[in-house]
């Protein structure tokens, strides 16, 4: 196995950097051998490219880390949960998709922890999950990653999810979801956070935690971070932009029963669409999915 090279004394051109590359791929696709079903349709090139890269484009532990994620999604099946099973998770707003991107393109996840609302671990682990897979699906062609925004507003230690819970999610998204998360930004979080970060920053591993960044409003060094990533008319107030934040749970359900037929349709299952009226589900045909978000970009 050779090592992709990073400090020569010659500089490798870009062409012949992105040779290696490709021949990395193909190494780890040999690696694996024949491939069929789901396992096939998820470990297309751009896949391979991200586990390599997760990996320091070491094949052996590329290959023992997508291995890996193929048991988990054959037993965990993150492709099979469907909105209606976890739209009582969401009513509160507490996770959902935004319709607007950021400066690159990429889809926007808003997490809200002082909305928190349930006590199961288990739950809030798929609700997270769900929500990762429909980010991905929402991704605009040629972007892999994804932003995640954190509003702190009506946090404490009492509404926030479990040690367990968080430390699940975050071994799920570095394990399962490698290289799928570009920046995750923390806005104003309070003082009593610190000490649940450190518990739960033990679990990120170095190249995860260079994405965390913790933002404040009244900060010019802050307030010009965020000009760098988002357009301020198009981002909600809570982050410092100019739009309203709005989560309507009726229409982010119809939208994401409209999404779950997508889902089966990608995945190859017969499927039929659900309609969610206040977390209730029912066969139905899913009525046109509003904005739930700021306006979109």
């Amino acid at each position: 196995m050779f090592l992709l090279r990073k400090n020569t004394q010659t500089q490798s051109h870009p062409e012949d950097l992105s040779l290696e590359k490709d021949a990395k791929v193909s190494e780890l696709r040999a690696a694996l051998g024949p491939l069929s079903g789901r396992c096939l349709k998820y470990c297309n090139n751009a896949c391979l490219r991200r586990y390599l890269e997760a990996r320091n484009w070491n094949v052996d532990k590329a290959k023992k880390m997508l291995e890996e994620t193929l048991k988990w999604r054959a037993t965990y099946k993150p492709e099979e949960i469907r909105w209606h099973e976890i739209a009582h998770e969401g009513e509160t707003g507490k996770a959902f998709r935004s319709n607007f991107h950021d400066m690159l393109g990429r889809t926007v996840l808003i997490m809200r922890p002082g909305m928190q609302n349930t006590n199961s671990p288990e739950d809030n682990v798929r609700h997270i999950v769900y929500l990762l897979e429909n980010s991905i699906l929402n991704l605009p062609e040629g972007q892999e990653q994804m932003s995640w925004l954190i509003d702190f507003t009506g946090f404490s230690l009492s509404t926030n999810i479990s040690i367990k819970a968080a430390r699940d999610i975050i071994n799920i998204l570095q394990n399962h979801y490698p290289e799928r998360l570009a920046l995750a930004l923390l806005y104003n979080p309070p003082k009593i956070f610190q000490a649940f970060y450190k518990a739960v920053k033990y679990f990120l591993d170095p190249k995860t935690a260079q994405k965390v960044s913790f933002v404040y409003p009244n900060s010019k060094s802050s307030d010009n971070f965020m000009k760098t990533l988002f357009d301020l008319e198009n981002l909600p107030c809570e982050f410092g932009g100019k739009a309203t934040l709005k989560y309507d749970h009726e229409e982010f359900s119809r939208m994401m029963a409209e999404d779950d037929v997508k889902t089966a349709k990608l995945w190859g299952f017969d499927e039929r669409p659900h309609h969610i009226m206040n977390g209730h589900s029912g066969a139905a045909v899913v009525q046109e999915a509003m904005p739930i978000s700021s306006p979109a970009s």
